[in-house]
């Protein structure tokens, strides 16, 4: 089942305790931050100041109990795209209380996990997260098989990869 609009919004409100995300792109095509891109590139930082709707949503989240994560698979060098989601959006995402974590498999092997994005919610719900070559989505599809895989990517993802702030910092 393909999930737009209503029903993709719906796996966020009704989660219970946990959204968490496997990031596997060097690039994602948005034109939303197409400016803030061409922005970076020419040399500009984000503003020390920076928020969003999606940063007031992890805070109310972790204000309730719940919490929300991701592990970005990368391998050096950066792409220009990952360079500016670090500085646009994971420096400040951190701040406001999400669990940013990468995994670099730069020099080393994959240790299993999958080339396909997904969230799961609740580690129940899997919503599968489709792209062209070039980092555009083209839909978010519901995953109606046994979740327990992705649980299982899940927990590598995690083991394997460290905090945002410890892999740029580093």
């Amino acid at each position: 089942m393909l999930l737009d609009g209503d029903a993709w919004n719906d796996c966020f409100d009704s989660m219970e305790r946990e959204a968490w995300r496997l990031e596997t792109l060097p690039v994602y095509t948005m034109p939303q931050e197409a400016e803030k891109l061409k922005r970076f590139l020419s040399g500009e930082n984000s503003p020390d100041d920076y928020t969003s709707a999606w940063m007031d949503e992890v805070r109310q989240w972790k204000s309730e109990g719940k919490s929300v994560g991701r592990v970005h698979i990368v391998t050096r060098p950066l792409s220009d795209y990952l360079r500016f989601e670090f500085e646009y959006y994971y420096r400040h995402h951190v701040k406001a209380g999400e669990d940013i974590r990468i995994l670099d498999l730069t020099g080393r092997e994959n240790p299993g996990l999958p080339d396909q994005d997904f969230w799961m919610f609740d580690e129940s719900t899997v919503v599968l997260m489709n792209y062209r070559a070039d980092g555009t989505q083209i839909g978010r599809e519901l995953h109606e098989g046994d979740p327990d895989l992705y649980r299982q990517w899940k927990r590598v993802a995690v083991a394997e990869s460290v905090p945002f702030l410890e892999y740029v910092n580093g």
